[in-house]
């Protein structure tokens, strides 16, 4: 059948269109792909990243850069739908914007499990396969729910509501399946399973698409109409009205998406057994689909009709209450970020109820905000609207990405990627650093491999405040050679005598706080003056920092010990050498490193003889904003733009626009949203 030759218009009968169930399937096997990939980004790009070529080590992606990156892959994928709807409602229609963008979406996985393949870097397959899928991904959301309304005819609309909870049932277990399975695939059978398995459901979506293509409505493309509708005096009014909204809703996305990036990241220091379950750390985010399909109903049937009849509940004051709710869930957050950074061990449970609140603020923002931009919208701009509205979401994750670039400072250790190629005794610049290598070694260097001299504050070599780095045949940094190696191992010594002072074995024992450190390190500088500062950064880490050379804080210039208390397992924790299966990550440090590799398995295991002190020195590179600083930031963004939509709110003038019955069977796609707005994600 050729294009030409689609059905335009939908048949008169009263049972479901026969193009539903296609739909159905593969927006299940869309929601599996992409959020199965989002779900492992993070921990991927801090642990996993620097391993996956044969043979070499680089350097781990630190906290703060792989949330940058992670949340400016969210911006790109919610920017596109505005591209997306452009395409779809001007040019080529709904069902060739999906298809084509599905194949782009399927190429972006596909470079996602070629990571490690020769031709581009691990980090270059990453970007790329981000890049597409963001395009892929975000394109197709501003068309899928729309063109499910484009399936109904007068005589089976009312069939609608319960396709599009089918519809919605659908993405919520697409998106719950991928969690649990996929942190499992990733810890177990390793990257390219783990990106792989989702793309085969992405390739899976598109087949099962394709295959409903004579069943389907193809509704055409309104060509210039749609560009005149939309910027009518009518159409930009209603859009700057809501923009202003908007403005306020982009926080809370920027905030919701860190569930994925610095949520992550802190579940690695809970303890994650819970319901007699250990979690992986990325697993933890099943909790909000799950969520999601209590609360709804919940809030549907029981929370608002109680609520209303204290006050009238309109959808304004539904937003204003979902910004409070989610401070209270960052809260929380901080709060059990502060028992870690006092050494705690705090229970994944305080995520939990963070999850709670926030999934409840969830609700009544995006929801809420969804069904209430359709409402504000005119008739002819129902698409463009859900388009705009995803956008916020884009703004959202560009801020969030911005402030995690912003704390960044740079530091030695990203010199490796531009030394590689260097001879020795040439000079070069890397970055922000004037570099020179050497043929000397740093003393006590484990194995020769490339040294590097890097000119101090100052911008001349060989003079006091040069910095020397020792890279062995991997390229991974082995040592750092300052001017105060002596004084910042000092420090760490008088560290470690207090953990074997605090107790009579590991389960008792603990880093000093921040009070005792302080006694400990009192009258302790740097060779510049500057006074020695410890932090405690969870049970087996701490960090002592001076401001180096240049004698301000949090600088590329300041000088750091990093140190890492490996406990001994005890009896009956341990694992036995070789009686507990590899996980993948292991398999691939000990392939790649041999007995040096398993020696750091054994001692991340837990697998040793005596308790391990590590004590890395390194220059620059730490985050000026960490912790639980980190959590109350976003704790204060949210409240402060909580309290400053209440008047915005009050002012708010609406203006619906509601399609009558004759409006609605001409106009299936704004049907669509009308029964569902909920689904536009």
């Amino acid at each position: 059948m050729a294009a030409a030759e689609y059905r335009r218009v939908p048949e008169e009968i009263e049972g479901l269109p026969k193009g539903i169930k296609y739909i159905i399937g593969n927006e299940a096997a869309e929601r599996f792909s992409f959020y199965g990939m989002r779900t492992i980004l993070v921990v991927f790009m801090t642990k996993y990243l620097h391993w996956m070529l044969e043979g070499t080590v680089g350097t781990a992606m630190s906290k703060a850069e792989a949330n940058e990156h992670y949340h400016s892959f969210i911006a790109a994928t919610y920017f596109f739908p505005v591209l997306g709807s452009i395409l779809s409602d001007v040019f080529i229609g709904k069902y060739r914007t999906i298809l084509s963008l599905s194949i782009v979406y399927c190429l972006g996985h596909l470079s996602l499990a070629l990571m490690g393949a020769p031709g581009l870097s691990p980090g270059m397959w990453l970007f790329v396969g981000l890049a597409l899928i963001a395009f892929g991904s975000g394109g197709i959301k501003p068309c899928v729910s729309a063109h499910v309304g484009d399936q109904f005819g007068r005589k089976n609309s009312h069939l609608m509501t319960r396709v599009f909870q089918w519809f919605y049932f659908a993405i919520n277990f697409g998106s719950t399946a991928s969690t649990v399975m996929t942190p499992w695939l990733l810890e177990w059978y390793g990257p390219h399973i783990a990106f792989g398995v989702p793309g085969v459901l992405m390739a899976l979506a598109t087949l099962l698409f394709w295959m409903g293509r004579h069943v389907f409505i193809h509704v055409p493309a309104g060509g210039m109409n749609f560009i005149r509708e939309t910027f009518s005096r009518e159409g930009v009014n209603a859009l700057l009205k809501l923009m202003l909204i908007y403005a306020f809703v982009a926080v809370f996305w920027g905030m919701f998406d860190q569930t994925g990036s610095s949520w992550v990241i802190q579940a690695e220091n809970m303890n994650r057994w819970f319901l007699g379950v250990e979690w992986l750390e990325s697993q933890i985010q099943v909790v909000n689909p799950i969520l999601v399909m209590i609360l709804i109903p919940l809030f549907q049937f029981v929370v608002y009709p109680a609520v209303d009849k204290v006050f009238l509940l309109t959808p304004i004051r539904k937003i204003s209450i979902g910004f409070f709710l989610t401070a209270g869930s960052f809260a929380l957050v901080a709060l059990a970020q502060e028992l870690i950074d006092k050494g705690h061990t705090p229970s994944i449970a305080w995520q939990l109820w963070s999850y709670v609140l926030l999934t409840a603020g969830e609700v009544m923002i995006s929801i809420t905000g969804l069904e209430f931009s359709y409402t504000q919208a005119p008739k002819t701009m129902k698409s463009v609207i859900m388009a705009v509205w995803l956008f916020s979401v884009s703004l959202g994750n560009i801020f969030t990405s911005y402030i995690n670039h912003s704390i960044q400072t740079p530091g030695v250790s990203e010199i490796a990627a531009g030394v590689d190629g260097l001879k020795v005794d040439s000079e070069a610049s890397v970055g922000e650093w004037k570099v020179r290598t050497t043929s000397r070694t740093i003393e006590g260097a484990e194995r020769p491999g490339k040294t590097v001299q890097v000119a101090g504050l100052d911008g001349n070599f060989d003079t006091a405040d040069d910095v020397v780095l020792q890279f062995d045949d991997y390229m991974k940094l082995t040592g750092v050679e300052t001017p105060d190696n002596a004084a910042l191992q000092d420090a760490a010594d008088l560290i470690v005598q207090h953990y074997l002072k605090s107790g009579s074995s590991d389960v008792d024992r603990s880093l000093p706080s921040l009070e005792q450190a302080q006694a400990l390190l009192q009258g302790k500088t740097d060779s510049y003056g500057n006074a020695l500062q410890y932090k405690l950064l969870s049970r087996d880490h701490y960090r002592i920092t001076s401001s180096g050379a240049d004698r301000q804080p949090q600088t590329r210039w300041d000088l750091i010990v990093s140190g890492h208390v490996s406990r001994v397992a005890p009896i009956g924790d341990a694992v036995s050498g070789g009686a507990t299966e590899y996980t993948w990550l292991e398999q691939q440090m000990i392939s790649t490193l041999g007995e040096e590799g398993r020696a750091m398995v054994e001692q991340a295991r837990g697998e040793i003889p005596e308790t391990r002190f590590d004590a890395d020195i390194t220059v620059g590179g730490q985050d000026t904003l960490e912790g639980a600083d980190y959590f109350w930031f976003w704790t204060r963004t949210i409240f402060y733009t909580a309290v400053l939509f209440v008047p915005v709110g009050y002012f708010y003038k609406e203006k619906s626009y509601i399609q009558d019955e004759s409006e609605e069977s001409e106009d299936p796609t704004a049907a669509a949203d009308a029964e569902n707005p909920a689904t536009t994600d």
